[in-house]
């Protein structure tokens, strides 16, 4: 009973402790990060266009931002994984992407996963977090979802 305790009374003491470093910093202080929204779905020739608006509002100029990208039909059934670089981007730059998924009707597209990011590398070498710190969104008519 005692080490019954003794758990229950850490669990409350590390639930109710105030969270420490960059986590905690005011909203102001953090630096802003990227973001990429999926814009629009057009048909072409024998593929999809994906217009992709990507923002880069960090204060470091991005050499590559390489997206690992899979896109689901309209039964929920994997349809295409792609690779797609969004850099060079400056830094505070917002800027428009676009890349096809060829062999795939726009219409037969109902979801895009940001699987990972497989390159993010400033003028300094690679950066870490940037899945973690990237805003997706959407205007398609396909979801977009990490």
């Amino acid at each position: 009973m005692r080490w019954a305790a003794l758990v229950t009374a850490m669990a409350v003491t590390l639930v109710s402790m105030p969270m420490t470093g960059q986590a905690q910093a005011p909203a102001q202080n953090r630096e802003p990060g990227l973001s990429v929204e999926l814009n629009k779905l057009e048909p072409v020739k024998n593929a999809c266009r994906a217009w992709l608006v990507v923002r880069n509002q960090t204060k470091a100029a991005l050499a590559s931002l390489r997206l690992d990208l899979v896109m689901f039909g309209v039964d929920g059934v994997i349809a295409r994984r792609l690779a797609v670089e969004t850099a060079p981007l400056a830094a505070g730059k917002t800027a428009v992407r676009l890349f096809d998924v060829e062999g795939t009707a726009c219409d037969g597209i109902a979801r895009i996963l940001l699987n990972d990011v497989l390159s993010c590398r400033d003028e300094a070498g690679d950066r870490d977090g940037c899945l973690a710190d990237m805003a997706i969104s959407s205007r398609a008519q396909a979801e977009f979802v990490r």
